[in-house]
C-alpha cells in the first residue's frame, strides 16, 4: 500500500513537472477560456440566468475536452512501456485522475471568477454554485480521463472520444444544470439531495470502472 502511494505521487509529480516544463500548454488553456468567455461577452453581453448557467456548464464541457482528453493521447507507446516497467497500471490511472481533477478544479475556479466578471453576477448563493462547479470540474475530469484511456488504444481516437463521451456526459451536464439552479434563487428543490447523490455516485462508479478496467487495456 505505501510503495504504491510512492507511486502514485511520483507519477502526479511527474505531470505537473512536465506541465512547468511545457508552460504553453497550460498557458494556452488559459488564453483558450478567457477567449471564450471574452467572445460569449461580445455576442449577448449579459444573459439571463438560465442562459448563463448553460453556458458555464457547456464552456465546462470544452474546457474538459481541452484540457483533460489529453492526458493519455498525449503518451507516447515508448513512455508508456517505461511507466509499465516502474509502476502498476492501477496506480498510473489513479495519478492520472488525479492530476487531471487537479487541472480541471483549477480551470473551472478561472472560468467562473472570468464569468462573473464579464458577464455579470446572477448567482443568489455563490458558495453553493462554487460548490457544484469544483464538483462539476471533478465528474467531467474523470470521465474524461476516462475516455481517453480507453480512445488512446484507438486508430481514431477523436472520433471514439465523440462516440463513448456523448451518451456520458450529456445526461451529466443535464444534470449539473439542473443541480445549479437553486443558486439563481431562494427556491429549494425537493429532490435537490437525491440529485446530488446520483452525480457522486455517477463519479464513484466512473473511478471503480477505471481502476477495474485500465489494467486490461495496460496488458495490451
Amino acid at each position: 500500500m505505501l510503495q504504491s502511494c510512492k507511486h502514485i505521487l511520483t507519477l502526479i509529480k511527474k505531470d505537473f513537472l512536465l506541465e512547468l516544463r511545457q508552460q504553453y500548454t497550460f498557458y494556452g488553456l488559459l488564453l483558450y477560456v478567457a477567449s471564450t468567455i471574452f467572445v460569449i461577452y461580445l455576442s449577448i453581453g449579459q444573459p439571463e440566468e438560465n442562459v448563463w448557467n448553460g453556458l458555464f456548464w457547456i464552456v465546462q464541457l470544452f474546457i474538459s475536452i481541452n484540457a483533460v482528453a489529453k492526458s493519455f493521447l498525449a503518451e507516447s507507446k515508448g513512455r508508456m512501456f517505461y511507466f509499465y516497467t516502474i509502476a502498476g497500471a492501477r496506480d498510473f490511472i489513479i495519478s492520472k485522475l488525479i492530476f487531471n481533477l487537479i487541472l480541471m478544479l483549477l480551470m473551472s475556479i478561472t472560468s467562473l471568477l472570468l464569468f462573473t466578471l464579464l458577464l455579470s453576477n446572477p448567482l443568489y448563493n455563490a458558495f453553493l454554485f462554487v460548490a457544484i462547479t469544483c464538483l462539476g470540474g471533478v465528474s467531467l475530469s474523470l470521465v474524461f480521463t476516462f475516455l481517453s484511456a480507453i480512445a488512446a488504444k484507438a486508430q481514431q481516437q477523436a472520433a471514439l472520444m465523440a462516440i463513448l463521451g456523448f451518451p456520458l456526459i450529456i445526461p451529466q451536464l443535464l444534470l449539473l444544470m439542473k443541480i445549479t439552479t437553486p443558486a439563481f434563487s431562494n427556491v429549494v428543490q425537493e429532490s435537490w439531495g437525491q440529485m446530488v447523490i446520483m452525480l457522486i455516485a455517477l463519479d464513484v462508479m466512473v473511478i471503480m470502472l477505471s481502476i477495474i478496467l485500465f489494467p486490461f487495456l495496460w496488458k495490451d
